[in-house]
């Protein structure tokens, strides 16, 4: 892990002024337009934004599944491109936890009173990200939390950071806000307000939360399981995966989950006394897929997440 130089403090004039403009505009708009954007396949304005992208933030195709630029379809299929299966290995052990993204720690730390920190002098409730449910709260209350920025220039495929079973996911509507640092520090409750896709799993060590933040030019997120996620309800949508045909959905610690089709935040959830993040886990600090990034206390363990 490398930890660079960045500001983690009190939001300036500028976040502020940012934060206003984002208040101002109409986030969903937006996303429309971006998403007919990146869906199209003129392979003159595709390869324009594609080569845009790789200039501005210094992206490394070296590593792509495909590395020619001018070969995906749509910018979208270059955003959420694969990468050579060498390129990120999954940590080994049995208790540890893989970073499910390419990213940048944004905060991670313990769930106390119920509020999870957003920045300094930010936080919000966990009730409150989790669709106002208090029985998935309580499953996290004194827990651990990390979360997880991504920008522009990183991996968009989210991966399992721990095998487990699925048991819920939720869709809860709401802005598209910037979740970049200037944002996180300067608007309130941002990640409890963004859109957001919680997908909660069972393992081997109890509960774990897997929460997919939209941002703004993000209102739309994939699960392997369910496809692109956007119900047309504005209302909050559920759906169990316990019991219900098809098949249960079991995934390995380092598959594919879903992903982003720009940039956005991945928030991790565990319960009390299940984990302990790594020493690095500081904010600023970047992380790459499928490395460790923390372990699950030991005695916690049991032989089965059937068990």
């Amino acid at each position: 892990m490398h930890k660079p130089g960045t500001r983690n403090d009190y939001p300036g004039l500028l976040d502020r002024l940012f934060a206003l403009l984002l208040y101002l505009l109409p986030h969903h708009l937006l996303s429309a337009v971006m998403y007919w954007l990146t869906r199209n396949e003129w392979f003159l304005l595709k390869n324009l934004m594609i080569r845009a992208v790789i200039r501005a933030y210094r992206v490394d195709m070296s590593i792509a599944e495909e590395p020619d630029p001018e070969h995906y379809p749509s910018f979208n299929t270059f955003f959420t491109r694969a990468l050579q299966p060498a390129a990120r290995p999954i940590i080994r052990g049995r208790a540890a936890i893989a970073s499910p993204v390419d990213g940048t720690v944004s905060q991670a730390g313990r769930i106390e009173q119920g509020r999870i920190i957003q920045a300094k002098g930010q936080f919000y409730s966990t009730q409150e990200l989790l669709g106002g449910d208090p029985r998935l709260a309580d499953m996290f209350e004194g827990g651990s939390f990390s979360t997880l920025y991504l920008s522009p220039r990183d991996y968009h495929r989210i991966h399992m950071p721990f095998g487990g079973l699925l048991k819920k996911m939720v869709h809860v509507p709401g802005r598209l806000f910037s979740v970049s640092p200037a944002t996180t520090r300067a608007v309130p409750r941002l990640f409890s307000r963004n859109e957001r896709v919680i997908n909660l799993f069972e393992t081997e060590a109890g509960p774990m939360a897997v929460i997919m933040v939209g941002a703004i030019f993000v209102a739309s997120m994939d699960t392997v399981w369910a496809g692109t996620v956007a119900p047309r309800s504005r209302r909050i949508s559920h759906w169990n995966y316990i019991g219900e045909p098809p098949e249960p959905v079991e995934l390995d610690k380092g598959e594919e989950m879903g992903r982003f089709n720009m940039g956005s935040t991945v928030i991790l959830l565990f319960p009390r006394n299940a984990i302990e993040w790594s020493e690095s886990m500081q904010p600023g600090t970047t992380v790459c897929m499928g490395e460790q990034i923390g372990e699950f206390v030991t005695q916690k363990m049991s032989a089965s997440i059937r068990g």
